[in-house]
């Protein structure tokens, strides 16, 4: 049943990954903007612990949404931030991979994918619309691939949209080394 899911998932990547920009593009901008304090939450990672945004105050905290776990741009994104989360922990950055896949969904493609960070479990879908990014297409929700780089103090500090999964760890560090150089 899991394989045919994936599959399922996998087809409807495939199929409908022309409009998933397009979707992005047309949606009113909504959730916080740079300036603004990121909205808290309250999830639950790949191992059942929860986790808020609160908790994370005094360091830098990366928030990236992604769509479901096994699919190919998602495979790629969380194995980018998981080949560059030494680099990001050194810059003091925390980093959450979320979705609206259940916890044993996150358990599995962490442990495929040896991912060292924690992934949160968005299954009632209220932090991916607090941060303006869930969306359906055919029926389906899920979380708008976008990535929040947050700081110390709780603020989103960059709100990266149309992600690339290939480049999107390499863009957060170098916007956090800006960032952390120009406040000195």
């Amino acid at each position: 049943m899991k394989r045919l899911l994936t599959l399922l998932a996998l087809l409807l990547t495939v199929v409908a990954a022309p409009t998933f920009a397009a979707d992005a593009a047309a949606a009113a901008p909504t959730g916080p903007v740079v300036g603004q304090t990121a909205p808290d939450f309250h999830l639950q990672d790949q191992k059942g612990e929860w986790h808020t945004l609160a908790q994370e105050r005094g360091k830098w905290t990366v928030l990236y949404f992604y769509p479901k776990d096994f699919t190919p741009g998602c495979t790629t994104e969380v194995c980018t931030f998981r080949d560059d989360i030494i680099a990001l922990r050194k810059a003091g950055a925390d980093v959450f991979g979320v979705s609206l896949d259940d916890v044993k969904s996150h358990a599995e493609f962490a442990e495929k994918y040896h991912v060292p960070f924690r992934l949160l479990s968005d299954a009632d879908q209220s932090v991916a619309k607090n941060y303006g990014v869930l969306t359906s297409k055919l029926g389906m929700s899920y979380a708008r691939r976008e990535t929040f780089l947050i700081d110390p103090q709780g603020v989103v500090a960059k709100r990266y949209k149309n992600v690339d999964p290939k480049e999107n760890s390499k863009q957060v560090l170098a916007d956090l080394a800006e960032l952390k150089k120009a406040q000195g």
